[in-house]
């Protein structure tokens, strides 16, 4: 990592921004769980994980939270990702669309299916994933930090992979399966970078 040595005010935000990136993922996917666990006519093959977010009760408010509170997480961290390399405009513009990619997350929580703006943000979120991991993979391959640039590559590559597999073989006439494969690989990220972040600044 190339970072100028941070002030205790920066550091203590970077932290901050790390361990929300560990967060992030652990919220959504308990969120959706539940959801899941608490709808039984919920099926895999058959719907999306947004269905869940129209279902009246206690599960599509803890469905639609979880994805906002996940996504403002999300957006914490987008910001720490951004201060991680901060000499690198690539990696700006990764982080940059990472950060939109969170704010991707929390429109979809807050606009559930059948709105207008849910569909636009459900593509933007598994649109804009892909494209982050391939300007931070590209940086990282600079950097000589093989392991993340090769992490970060597979991220992107497998994210793509299984929706072109949902458009050719099919899952199921639902996208619940994909969409939750792709956001596994996110959450794999950001859970591997977080703990990066944590240990980097403990050297400090």
């Amino acid at each position: 990592m190339e970072n100028k040595r941070m002030s205790k005010n920066e550091d203590f935000w970077f932290r901050i921004a790390a361990v929300c990136g560990i967060l992030t993922p652990i919220i959504a996917f308990t969120c959706i769980s539940t959801a899941i666990a608490l709808y039984p006519p919920f099926s895999w093959t058959d719907n999306a994980l947004s269905d869940l977010g129209v279902v009246e009760g206690a599960v599509s408010m803890i469905f639609n939270g979880g994805l906002m509170l996940s996504g403002i997480l999300a957006l914490a961290f987008a910001i720490g990702v951004q201060n991680y390399l901060n000499k690198s405009v690539m990696w700006k513009i990764g982080a940059f669309l990472f950060a939109l990619d969170a704010i991707a997350l929390i429109a979809i929580g807050a606009f559930p299916e059948g709105t207008a703006p849910h569909y636009p943000a459900s593509l933007a979120f598994f649109v804009l994933f892909p494209l982050a991991m391939l300007f931070i993979g590209a940086v990282l391959m600079k950097k000589n930090e093989k392991p993340m640039t090769v992490f970060s590559f597979l991220a992107a590559i497998f994210s793509i992979a299984v929706w072109v597999f949902q458009y050719t073989v099919g899952f199921g006439k639902g996208v619940a399966i994909p969409e939750t494969l792709t956001s596994l690989a996110v959450s794999a990220w950001a859970l591997v970078l977080g703990f990066k972040m944590l240990k980097q600044q403990r050297k400090q």
